[in-house]
């Protein structure tokens, strides 16, 4: 089965309606053609937190490491129906809690989400407070975490601290970790971390480019964070507690204790999980506070053990738990109304007419925009001459702005900037036609076989977006390209439709076959200017 994989972006091929360019590289995040493990993170010299347990809980290669993860998502399923604001996910070693972690991380694949904040327990320090650590990033054998910009406005609000007075026990493997010990009394409480470490290969690659803010507790009263946490999140933000369940019962023990602790989880139970013995109870009691003042849903998606891995030991096993936190319906979006069209059209229409000559683009009143064209969504903008000829096509993928800001945007793009064709004239302006394609959140799709995924399309409904790694220079990259539901009334038969798009992206045909190639489908509204 095929998933989503993680790669530098150095070579973004065309990408659109018959060959446009997609906007996703410019990503708040970094500059065009940047992610987080490229640009000015990589000159972080001493201020990266290097990997504790690559080698040990999850493979210290990239290429191990991706095909580890890649196995796991294929393994389990997506489709839960409101978007993802929170989850707990267990922190052992892949072998035995990866496919749980999995189940939990497989739901965030394909929806927008720019900070991830990671609350986890410390099995190394005792400390007060809660720990943020001073550096500039997180490394893992896939790359380079950049740390969130929130990291540095919360360290200096209490509880949270940078650097607590720390109790170190440093663990029983740390001679076999190939991290460096650091000089006596430097250690903090993330220098040997795993359970927020092991974490990170995941959100890399189910989400690509996202900022980090990890938290390390201490002794700390969960509702103080959550309280403070509460007014930082935004709707790009999601908080993962780290925790594993009971821990050295005999099986059915084990899963007799853990029963309680999913159910309280379930049932939103702040008194009943305060009892629980999961070790990252007080980043799940946190994650339990901001649901019930946010209103967000519990959906317990996985429950195993140690035991129920082939050959694991029955006599004495750790539990795991996956469970998702979800805002019902926000991922769901009502159809745009003829009026809501109509003016998204006029914007588009007096933006291209500004930039064509070079007048400063109209001002949103957002006070008089209808709300439904403020929420983020995937926007392409479409140009034809009166002949029907394309003239451009631009656009996002994902919901990276407001629909209304997205639509301007692509417009003046499409018009002034697609790569393929000259700009828009003065003269050529009163001919062309705008067409709008409002897209649904793209969603992976899996398959065994080639044929699979090809039976697995619709024709003229699905658009579908390609990422394939490549190698530039030396260096990792990935080749992008977008083909939306409208090419299909030109490559009717989906095989050839998949060889296109392939070539679109600078590759071979064949090039959508590969194991590592990532396919996602998504749908559109699609609505255009009318003569008057």
């Amino acid at each position: 089965m095929k998933r989503m994989t993680l790669w530098v972006i150095l070579a973004v091929g065309l990408a659109g309606c018959g060959g446009g360019d997609d906007a996703d590289a410019n990503k708040p995040g970094g500059k065009k053609g940047e992610t987080p493990t490229t640009g000015p993170v990589r000159r972080a010299d001493g201020k990266v937190r290097e990997p504790a347990v690559a080698g040990l809980w999850y493979p210290n290669d990239g290429q191990g490491l991706a095909r580890t993860v890649n196995m796991l998502l294929s393994a389990t399923a997506a489709g839960v129906p409101g978007k993802v604001r929170a989850m707990i996910c267990p922190h052992a070693g892949y072998r035995f809690s990866g496919l749980t972690a999995a189940v939990a991380y497989k739901q965030l694949m394909g929806q927008d989400v720019r900070t991830v904040i990671v609350l986890a327990p410390s099995h190394t320090a005792t400390f007060p407070g809660a720990s943020i650590p001073e550096v500039q990033a997180y490394r893992t054998p896939l790359g380079l975490i950049r740390m969130a910009p929130l990291a540095a406005t919360l360290a200096k609000v209490k509880p949270f601290t940078t650097a607590p007075k720390v109790k170190a026990n440093r663990p029983l493997w740390w001679k076999q970790s190939s991290k460096k010990a650091p000089a006596a009394g430097q250690e903090t409480p993330h220098t040997w971390e795993h359970s927020l470490e092991v974490q990170l290969p995941f959100l890399q690659w189910t989400l690509g480019n996202f900022q980090l803010l990890p938290v390390v507790y201490g002794e700390v009263d969960p509702a103080v964070v959550a309280d403070i946490l509460s007014n930082q999140i935004d709707d790009s933000t999601v908080v993962i507690a780290s925790s594993d369940l009971s821990h050295d019962n005999a099986y059915d023990a084990a899963k007799s204790l853990d029963a309680w602790c999913v159910k309280a989880a379930r049932e939103l139970d702040i008194k009943a999980m305060r009892a629980q013995s999961a070790c990252g109870k007080g980043p799940i009691l946190t994650v339990m506070h901001l649901a019930k003042e946010k209103g967000w849903k519990p959906t317990v998606l996985d429950y195993r053990n140690s035991g129920d891995v082939p050959g694991g030991n029955k006599k004495s096993v750790v539990g795991y738990m996956a469970v998702v936190f979800m805002e019902e319906g926000a991922v769901k979006s009502q159809p745009l109304t003829d009026a809501e069209k109509k003016s998204l059209l006029s914007l588009a229409r007096k933006a291209i007419t500004a930039a064509v000559k070079k007048q400063p683009l109209p001002r949103i009143d957002r006070a008089s925009v209808s709300p439904n064209l403020l929420k983020p969504k995937g926007c392409f903008v479409t140009l034809n001459s009166k002949e029907g000829k394309l003239r451009g096509c631009i656009g996002y993928t994902l919901a990276v702005k407001p629909l209304v800001v997205a639509a301007m945007e692509m417009a003046v793009n499409a018009a002034v900037k697609d790569r393929r064709f000259k700009p828009i004239t003065a003269e050529e302006l009163k001919d062309i036609q705008i067409d709008i394609s409002v897209l649904t959140v793209p969603r992976p799709i899996y398959f065994n076989t080639p044929s699979d995924l090809l039976k697995g399309l619709k024709p003229n409904v699905d658009g579908v977006t390609l990422e394939v790694p490549v190698v530039v220079r030396g260096r990792r990259g990935r080749a992008k390209a977008v083909y939306l539901p409208s090419v299909w009334k030109e490559i009717p038969e989906p095989e050839k439709f998949m060889d296109k798009l392939s070539q679109k992206a600078g590759l071979e045909a064949n090039a959508w076959r590969q194991p590592q190639a990532i396919i996602r489908t998504f749908q559109v509204e699609e609505f255009q200017e009318t003569k008057e």
